[in-house]
């Protein structure tokens, strides 16, 4: 039975074939938008993930994507696999447990003829317990602050790549605080001890945002933030002895946020 009160007819369509119809399926649930040469609207995207500096810088950083091999987690609609394949990507693996993200790459995929990119649905924490596949470079953009065990999923990359390329909000208590909008979406900061080394996060919750169909966050009501210098440290402690910030922002709209290229080397 379709849910609210949709007829079985209602799927279907008496326009002509057009790429824009494929956008519209989501309509109103769009994160990014599209570059505007391609004449075509998602709506209410405003991201510029088709066009993101931050995939110029990793690419920078780590030589090029030329003929490498990459794991993407969490490719949300496919906006940095599509520049990673445009930029020369041999192959693009891209992990999504968002049924509807992983439809909306789909439907991205098909309309730009995206054929080196090869869409997995399921989480990217289960893949890694029965893949151990290395690739050239690692892409988690946006992803670490959205899972309940932050610590655990750097770990996990680790095994896979020697160049991690992370973009992640982190908790800064002085931040947060200060921040009337922000501060109530959060619990107690507390500490683990790994291997004699101390690493904060804390509890942030979705709240209202978990009513939206576009929500593009964690699969679970609330994730864990780290602080910033627990991120670079674990990094550190699992081999990544060359590390590169950028774009960094304290006034980001949803928190403190900030670019990591990390290589062992």
């Amino acid at each position: 039975m379709l849910c609210n009160g949709m007829n079985i007819l209602d799927v279907y369509t008496d326009k002509a074939p057009s790429v824009q119809n494929i956008l519209d399926l989501f309509s109103g649930e769009w994160s990014s938008s599209l570059p505007l040469h391609f004449d075509m609207k998602t709506t209410p995207g405003s991201a510029n993930l088709f066009e993101d500096p931050r995939i110029d810088y990793v690419e920078k950083v780590f030589g090029g994507f030329k003929g490498k091999r990459i794991l993407e987690l969490g490719p949300l609609e496919a906006g940095h696999s599509y520049m990673l394949h445009q930029k020369g990507a041999a192959q693009i693996i891209a992990v999504e447990s968002n049924s509807r993200a992983f439809m909306k790459s789909l439907c991205i995929k098909e309309i730009l003829g995206l054929n080196k990119l090869k869409l997995l649905y399921g989480d990217f924490r289960a893949y890694f317990q029965k893949s151990c596949e290395c690739f050239d470079i690692v892409i988690a953009s946006g992803v670490l602050c959205h899972v309940t065990d932050p610590l655990q999923l750097i770990k996990q990359l680790s095994y896979s790549s020697d160049n991690l390329y992370i973009s992640t909000h982190y908790y800064d208590p002085e931040v947060i605080q200060a921040r009337f909008d922000l501060h109530s979406k959060f619990g107690e900061l507390e500490t683990v001890e790994i291997n004699g080394s101390y690493y904060q996060s804390i509890e942030y919750f979705y709240d209202g945002a978990l009513n939206w169909n576009g929500f593009c966050g964690g699969s679970a009501p609330s994730s864990r933030w780290l602080t910033r210098y627990s991120i670079l440290e674990y990094l550190k402690a699992n081999g990544y002895n060359n590390i590169d910030i950028s774009h960094e922002s304290k006034n980001h709209p949803y928190g403190p946020c900030f670019s990591v290229c990390a290589k062992r080397c």
